[in-house]
């Protein structure tokens, strides 16, 4: 199995207050940093997102892919890669944890990439390092910036 990269944060914010901004896809431009386009192409029947297209340019990986999400109670979500054009694979999570009675909440965000053209491990991690923590930046701080309209 391939090796991951994972890290976490915690946000002043409740957990449903989180997940609704990871699950809003649209808004995804605005403050993930490496995400400049994304499209949800299905939805279930709950109104989650099923597949989502997303224009990638994250340095050493920019992409035009698909990836498929599965919804795992209120507290995560992961994906997996439906297609792409540089990416072999790509298999990641949001997971969820209240903390101090429920009004922060503590995002672990674990990343898998593989690419179809060589590239070092050592490159490869930190590229997986590089989106992981400027997503979780940007959730900090879109989440704790309040809603939006």
């Amino acid at each position: 199995m391939a090796e991951h990269t994972s890290s976490s944060i915690t946000i002043e914010a409740a957990p449903d207050e989180v997940m609704a901004v990871i699950s809003d896809f649209d808004r995804y431009p605005e403050w993930t940093g490496e995400v400049k386009q994304a499209e949800v192409i299905s939805r279930d029947e709950q109104g989650r997102a099923e597949q989502v297209r997303l224009v990638l340019d994250a340095g050493a990986i920019k992409d035009d892919h698909t990836l498929a999400y599965t919804w795992t109670g209120p507290d995560q979500v992961s994906w997996t890669l439906v297609k792409s054009q540089m990416l072999r694979a790509i298999d990641g999570s949001y997971t969820l944890a209240p903390v101090g009675g429920g009004e922060r909440t503590e995002v672990t965000y674990r990343l898998t990439v593989d690419v179809k053209i060589p590239m070092l491990g050592m490159i490869k991690r930190k590229a997986e390092k590089v989106i992981i923590d400027r997503a979780l930046d940007g959730l900090k701080k879109r989440v704790e910036s309040g809603p939006t309209v």
